[in-house]
């Protein structure tokens, strides 16, 4: 299974000691080795980071993990190859652009069957399922609000519509963002930590490493990070239901009327995570 790991803020903040964990995940503490990648949002901008090697061996993710880029939304996987060969062309996260905004995604998970068509807008470069869905998410997004980008909410319930549609072909987990928000679909394994004031220290599990994030934050800071599996053993992280579809801005879940994709997640259900 490949490993995802996400950043919403609502201050820029680096992902540094978030990264040095999930880097250990690539060749050390799972078996992970097929390529790797990183995306940080700056304005309409964005930093894209690609390696085909394992991120325990890649001297670009020691960069990442020693140099402090700043950003309200991050992207990062580490691949385990399915379908396609290990190459740049098929490694996450993939960027596209839509409505003038970039946008970044990576997957997780295997979908079987999946070939939809294509009209040119948005092509696939790669062989992955994963890139297909990306392009067939932006293209649907592109045919379904031809005059240009809808309202928020709107926005929220069309990737719902079509995380639902692309998951009934296999397991989709997924991360997406257009630099504002960070949208996150669990189909299997997805958890999230959102910390804010009060701060505390917070130990890796794949690395002997602690911060205390009083030290480097500000009272005014929020700061939510989204991994397949829990990236620290001493915080309160919140597993996400199934079949839910989250959107993140400025460090916390927006509660549009409906957050789930149909299932996993009852009325009322608690999407806020203990800091």
């Amino acid at each position: 299974m490949c490993q995802l790991l996400g950043m919403n803020c609502n201050t820029p903040t680096d992902i540094c000691f978030s990264f040095t964990g999930f880097q250990a995940r690539g060749g050390l503490t799972d078996h992970h080795r097929d390529g790797w990648g990183i995306a940080f949002f700056d304005g309409c901008g964005v930093r894209v980071f690609l390696d085909a090697q394992a991120t325990v061996e890649s001297p670009i993710a020691s960069l990442v993990r020693s140099y402090p880029i700043r950003s309200k939304n991050v992207i990062a996987h580490i691949r385990k190859a399915t379908r396609g060969a290990v190459g740049l062309e098929n490694t996450h996260p993939f960027q596209r652009e839509l409505w003038g905004r970039y946008w970044i995604f990576a997957h997780n998970g295997h979908l079987r069957d999946f070939s939809p068509p294509f009209d040119g807008s948005v092509l696939p470069v790669g062989a992955t399922d994963s890139e297909r869905a990306f392009c067939w998410i932006l293209q649907s997004l592109r045919s379904r609000f031809p005059a240009g980008e809808p309202e928020a909410q709107v926005l929220y319930h069309a990737l719902r519509e079509l995380a639902a549609s692309i998951g009934r072909h296999g397991e989709f987990n997924f991360l997406l963002s257009d630099g504002r928000r960070l949208y996150a679909h669990c189909a299997s394994r997805l958890a999230y930590v959102v910390r804010k004031a009060p701060f505390g220290v917070a130990h890796l599990k794949d690395q002997d490493l602690s911060v205390d994030f009083k030290e480097v934050t500000t009272p005014h800071d929020r700061v939510a990070v989204l991994a397949t599996t829990p990236l620290t053993d001493d915080e309160a992280w919140q597993q996400v239901p199934r079949g839910t579809l989250l959107a993140f801005k400025d460090g916390e879940a927006e509660h549009f009327d409906d957050m789930s994709t149909g299932a996993g997640c009852e009325p009322g259900c608690s999407l806020e995570a203990a800091a």
